[in-house]
């Protein structure tokens, strides 16, 4: 087999095999209580009500963009994590806006409280099965402006 037989059967072999591996049972569940929203915003951060964005730990509350706005948490004083703001435990309702208070983001209906670091819920009920993160947005920085976007 020539050499240019070789590398082709390689690459085949190899393609074969990415997508096999590809093709786990492991399924990503859609969070029923929230709908699809697409959006596009930008922040400056010069603007004194992103004022505590300029801190690492620093977080804000925002009206656009998201179902019920969005979550922005600045992680590590580069890298920013946008939430969405309503609670991913269950469905809508007029107490489901979460609000943020130090690094987490608090629940007002049965008091969960979520990680503005990683999304995760802090404090389950006993019965609650599987829980749902918060759902997370695209982050873009671009000097004093980040770009955020679903």
């Amino acid at each position: 087999m020539s050499f240019f037989g070789k590398a082709f059967c390689f690459k085949f072999t190899l393609l074969v095999l990415l997508v096999l591996s590809g093709c786990g049972k492991n399924k990503i569940d859609r969070n029923p209580y929230f709908s699809s929203v697409s959006f596009n915003i930008d922040l400056n951060l010069n603007l004194p009500a992103y004022d505590d964005l300029r801190y690492a730990g620093g977080g804000v509350s925002i009206r656009k963009g998201g179902i019920n706005g969005l979550l922005v948490f600045n992680l590590n004083g580069n890298d920013f994590l946008a939430w969405e703001a309503s609670c991913p435990n269950h469905s809508l309702k007029n107490c489901s806006k979460l609000s943020i208070t130090g690094v987490l983001a608090e629940c007002s209906c049965e008091g969960f409280e979520y990680s503005l670091a990683t999304g995760q819920l802090l404090n389950p009920e006993e019965d609650t099965e599987s829980p749902y993160p918060m759902l997370f947005y695209n982050v873009r920085r671009s000097g004093n402006t980040l770009f955020i976007s679903n």
